[in-house]
């Protein structure tokens, strides 16, 4: 099999469309035909099933995307390699974060970078911290970037920056009125949190528990899968929630910053990176740039 191959097919495979995914990579529909069908007639095996119109993934075809993608990014660090002797002036640099870090934090990071290196492209992905953490771990990506600790002997971790969790909740909501709160308090109004699993919600959940207050006994009118719709239901009065200080920071238009009956962690930030694969001149230049305190 060929790189070009196993290129096409995850291309299809991330987007279960044989004709974007050909659009994607600039190639006619024909050569994605081929090469799908060359992989699955080679090793007889199927990748899709084909269902009307559309395609999805066999098992077989979701053990082999994992495997597909590992090659493809060994494949671009051995690239990178090779740019790095030429001095930043050309090639990539993978980084995948979760969702607050990649929305809020690294971004004005990467605008920095880009002015440092500009003929360096940076792509980017966005996951909970477990699957940042596989993705280093892999080789999927050079660099991660978590809240909290990670519990993974072949990752590195620097602590490059800290978080703080807020309380947050509409004008209308008793939190919001002057007087103090008692940690039994947060138990008898409605909650608006991020989806079980996240950063914010694991965090905040684990601060409850110490203050004495079970988190199954805290009413969740809302589940929802982002900080930005997290932050818009609060503003529409759904309930109170708890997010990262960077999310609220500049966006309260509807609702008000509480003072927590106790107090909120800080989370660190940490940037994650792959104890004995090879690093590249990209990742060490982001990394000093964030060290350095820039922006």
């Amino acid at each position: 099999m060929t790189l070009d191959q196993l290129r096409i097919f995850v291309a299809v495979a991330e987007r279960q469309h044989g004709t974007r995914a050909a659009e994607a990579l600039n190639i006619v529909q024909s050569a994605v035909s081929a090469a799908v069908s060359g992989l699955e007639g080679r090793h007889a095996v199927k990748l899709f099933h084909r269902v009307g119109r559309g395609i999805e993934l066999t098992d077989a075809g979701r053990i082999f995307l994992r495997e597909a993608r590992a090659v493809l990014a060994r494949a671009e660090a051995a690239e990178q390699v090779l740019a790095d002797l030429s001095g930043l002036r050309r090639g990539s640099l993978r980084v995948h974060a979760s969702q607050t870090i990649a929305s809020h934090w690294l971004p004005r990071r990467l605008v920095a970078f880009r002015a440092a290196c500009p003929e360096i492209t940076v792509r980017l992905a966005v996951g909970h911290t477990a699957d940042v953490a596989r993705a280093v771990n892999e080789g999927a990506a050079e660099l991660g970037f978590v809240e909290g600790e990670i519990d993974d002997p072949a990752l590195a971790s620097t602590a490059v920056a800290r978080d703080r969790l807020v309380l947050i909740a509409p004008p209308s909501h008793p939190f919001a009125a002057a007087g103090a709160r008692t940690a039994a308090d947060l138990a008898a109004h409605p909650w608006v949190l991020r989806e079980a699993g996240s950063g914010p919600r694991s965090v905040f959940e684990a601060a409850l528990a110490a203050a004495g207050v079970p988190p199954r006994d805290l009413p969740v009118a809302l589940e929802l899968p982002s900080n930005e719709a997290v932050l818009a239901a609060v503003e529409a009065g759904a309930g109170a929630s708890v997010l990262s200080e960077a999310v609220v920071a500049g966006k309260l238009a509807a609702c008000v910053r509480v003072a927590a009956p106790f107090p909120l962690p800080t989370r660190t930030v940490r940037m994650l990176r792959h104890r004995e694969r090879y690093r590249s001149r990209a990742a060490d230049a982001l990394l000093g740039l964030i060290q350095a305190g820039k922006p």
